[in-house]
């Protein structure tokens, strides 16, 4: 089963721009437990969805950012 892409190029980027910035305060040591870890994983998420351009949370309600 394909995912519909449905993530244009500004949400993409956005995405991994929040990413990057993420991963700079968790390496510098500006973030750190909890915080650091929900956080990680949201960063992951987001390079994730970035990479295969598809957000499995715009599926349900029909949403995207894609021009078509």
């Amino acid at each position: 089963m394909e995912l519909k892409k449905n993530m244009g190029t500004v949400d993409r980027t956005i995405r991994l721009v929040v990413a990057a910035i993420i991963a700079i305060l968790i390496f510098t040591g500006n973030l750190s437990g909890l915080a650091a870890i929900i956080l990680g994983i949201l960063a992951v998420v987001f390079v994730i969805t970035s990479l295969i351009s598809t957000c499995p949370l715009y599926l349900p309600f029909g949403l995207s950012s894609r021009r078509s």
